[in-house]
C-alpha cells in the first residue's frame, strides 16, 4: 500500500518537531523529500539519512516497504 506525502510528512514531524520539511512525488511509492534540521549539525550524511529512516519505523524495509524509494536531502540548519 503506497504511502501518501502527508503520512511521511507526519513520521517525520514526529521526529523533527522543529524541522523544516518538505515532501513531494505523487504515486506514493518514489517519493522525495527533504529534512533541515539542527539535530544533523556535526554528523555527517549517512547518520543524518540513517536518523530519517529510523523515523519512518521501517516503512521501506523490505520487499513489504510500503515506500519503495525515497530522494533524500538531509541538512543542518544554515
Amino acid at each position: 500500500m503506497p504511502m501518501s506525502a502527508h503520512e511521511i510528512e507526519h513520521l517525520l514531524r514526529e521526529a523533527f518537531p522543529d524541522a523544516e520539511i518538505q515532501v513531494g512525488g505523487s504515486d506514493g511509492v518514489h517519493m522525495s523529500a527533504m529534512v533541515v534540521d539542527e539535530s544533523f549539525r556535526g554528523k555527517n550524511r549517512v547518520q543524518q539519512q540513517r536518523a530519517v529512516y529510523a523515523a519512518l519505523k521501517g516503512k521501506m524495509d523490505g520487499s513489504d516497504g510500503e515506500l519503495h524509494a525515497l530522494a533524500l536531502t538531509t541538512k543542518a540548519p544554515e
